[in-house]
């Protein structure tokens, strides 16, 4: 495994993480505590070191996993992340939860959830700008750095907007992290937002490295997803049209001998801007090809990784 340090955070972040949205239940599959431990334990052993969670994974859902976990663990050898701002109302449905006492509950709840007494990083989780722009919030969170429960704080940049203001603010309420989509099929960062993250030194992580797994090379253009995956949910034609872009890029793109899943999440990790890629998995398996990926070779800062 090779590592990065995200950003002024002064942590020695794995270049793959684990991300766990699956293990709220709403991609397909319902897990069990023992498959949650195979596959951290199974990371642990590959030299991951970062987990990313969130409050709204299920209702604390893949926080309590992950907690259950660490509470039969070292705790410090894992950098936990999770996020705030919603409430698990059901499947794809969130309750909006801004306030400063709102979010304090969550981040005590979260911490009860993931049996610590403290979040590595604590992230603003795909708010508005106008959420964002909450002064009471962020005194609040500051507070609870210095009270110890925190240690970083970080912004999770919604999908459905450029990031750019969050991004441009993020000094000024003690942000040190951008979280933001970003794989093959999804290059918006690259125009504004990395840069932004250089010139500020914050450090990224890239969220849906794989695109929803249409970068894993498994799914041909007329994919059907069950009830219960997110991907069910996804627009027909904007689908198709990506699991088409997906082939011609697997014909022209990806070297012989190397799995499509591993070559995206090298892909993103070439950038000099990205710090860690937080894959999902299901499976031991898919923990052991995502670890791979960062022995592809790729460079970054003229350093092979």
């Amino acid at each position: 495994m090779k590592y990065r340090k995200l950003g002024s955070t002064g942590l020695n972040v794995s270049v793959i993480g684990i991300g766990t949205w699956q293990f709220g239940g709403e991609w397909g599959k319902d897990f069990t505590q023992n498959e949650v431990d195979a596959m951290l334990d199974k990371s642990g052993e590959l030299g991951i070191n970062l987990i990313d969670t969130a409050e709204c994974y299920g209702d604390h859902l893949s926080e309590r996993f992950i907690g259950n976990y660490l509470a039969r663990r070292k705790r410090e050898d894992w950098i936990v992340a999770t996020k705030f701002g919603h409430g698990f109302k059901g499947h794809l449905q969130r309750e909006q939860l801004w306030s400063a006492d709102q979010v304090l509950k969550q981040l005590d709840d979260s911490l009860k959830s993931l049996q610590t007494e403290y979040v590595d990083l604590y992230q603003f989780h795909s708010g508005t700008d106008a959420e964002f722009e909450n002064d009471k919030l962020w005194s609040m969170l500051d507070r609870q750095v210095q009270a110890g429960k925190i240690r970083h704080l970080g912004i999770s940049i919604s999908a459905s907007g450029t990031g750019v203001h969050q991004t441009a603010s993020a000094q000024a309420v003690g942000a040190e992290a951008i979280q933001v989509v970003y794989n093959r099929l999804e290059r918006g960062p690259e125009e504004e937002v990395f840069p932004l993250c250089a010139k500020h030194n914050l450090g990224v992580l890239a969220r849906v490295p794989l695109a929803s797994g249409y970068l894993s090379g498994k799914y041909k253009p007329d994919a059907a997803f069950p009830t219960g995956d997110v991907r069910a949910n996804h627009n027909a034609d904007t689908r198709q049209k990506q699991l088409l872009e997906v082939a011609k890029i697997a014909e022209s793109e990806v070297p012989e001998g190397i799995p499509m899943a591993q070559w995206a999440l090298g892909w993103c990790l070439q950038h000099p801007a990205v710090t860690s890629v937080i894959p999902g998995c299901k499976d031991v398996a898919q923990v052991i090809a995502n670890a791979a990926a960062a022995d592809l070779g790729m460079v970054k800062d003229g350093q092979s990784l």
